[in-house]
């Protein structure tokens, strides 16, 4: 078994995800497309993972054109797919849908209100296996200004009050989560050194509230890709 990672930027990469593929014995690649690698033919591969970057799907660029065409490649063989903020966005931009700005730019642990950002399972995301053993709410770290137009035949699996899509599905082993449970202190701490949304906030508080949030986050984010992993067939 192996999987293909994608990052879209350097510093967006698997997080927790690599921990758990490893204690697997599963075998990835990676290709970072912000370092100007290629996105490979996901044909060989058992899933296909596709990561965060400050592009937009609607970027009219060869990199996102190629990145779409190899993700609408991924969904007419039927390889499991797990798309994670931009990620999320080209899955639902390669198979149809929109991409539009969101009301709210989502930044960080917090919505506008002072409250932390949630994404609440629907009625379906609740009896899918994506979200299987996990509780019905959950914090959810952000970095994004665009969102979701659903096309018909796709699935909200989950919402949130500031952006309505948090959680897609398309077909039926295709994902897309808008939110980064795959976060690590390592990746908080080079986010918020040069990532421009999260430069100007509060680097104390970003800390804080990861630290409160944290056990609780890295079980949700861990259970989730494990979940992800067994309907790709990867792991029992």
């Amino acid at each position: 078994m192996k999987v293909l990672i994608i990052k879209n930027k350097t510093t967006e990469g698997p997080g927790l995800l690599k921990g758990i593929l490893d204690s697997h014995g599963i075998g990835y690649d990676i290709a970072d497309l912000g370092r100007g690698e290629q996105f490979p033919d996901p044909g060989g591969y058992d899933a296909l993972f596709v990561f965060g970057g400050p592009d937009s799907a609607n970027d009219n660029t060869p990199k996102m054109k190629d990145e779409l065409k190899r993700i609408r490649q991924a969904l007419d063989a039927d390889i499991p797919f797990l798309g994670v903020c931009l990620g999320m966005q080209a899955l639902v931009k390669a198979a149809g849908g929109e991409v539009v700005k969101n009301a709210v730019k989502e930044t960080g642990w917090r919505g506008p209100d002072g409250g932390f950002f949630q994404m609440e399972a629907t009625e379906e995301g609740k009896t899918d296996p994506l979200f299987g053993g996990l509780p019905s709410l959950l914090p959810v770290f952000h970095l994004h200004g665009e969102t979701v137009v659903l096309a018909e035949g796709m699935a909200l699996l989950a919402t949130g009050k500031h952006c309505t899509n948090q959680a897609v599905k398309v077909g039926e082993r295709a994902y897309g989560i808008q939110g980064h449970l795959e976060l690590t202190p390592p990746m908080l701490e080079e986010w918020m050194r040069h990532d421009p949304d999260l430069m100007p906030l509060d680097k104390d508080a970003l800390r804080k509230d990861y630290a409160a949030l944290r056990g609780m986050y890295e079980i949700s984010g861990t259970k989730l890709l494990e979940n992800f992993l067994g309907i790709a067939g990867i792991i029992g």
